[in-house]
C-alpha cells in the first residue's frame, strides 16, 4: 500500500465516501467541494489543485470524483 496522506474510501452503500488524512477521519464527502473543505479544515488550502495528485490522495474502490452509493 502506498503512503499517500490522504485517502477518499470507497462510496458508502447509502452514498459518499470516507475521507481520511493519515488516518485520521475527516468525514464523509458526497462531493469534490467536501473533500476540499475537510482539506481546508485540515491545513491545506490548495486542496483542490491536490485532488488529482497521487501523491497526495488516493481515491480506493471506486472511480475518482463518484460519490453515488455501491
Amino acid at each position: 500500500m502506498d503512503n499517500v496522506p490522504i485517502v477518499v474510501h470507497r462510496p458508502s452503500p447509502t452514498g459518499g465516501r470516507r475521507v481520511t488524512a493519515r488516518g485520521a477521519i475527516l468525514g464523509l464527502a458526497h462531493s469534490d467541494k467536501d473533500v476540499i473543505e475537510f482539506l481546508r479544515r485540515a491545513g491545506l488550502p490548495e486542496a483542490e489543485a491536490l485532488l488529482d495528485d497521487p501523491g497526495w490522495v488516493a481515491w480506493r474502490g471506486g472511480r475518482a470524483h463518484e460519490y453515488e452509493a455501491a
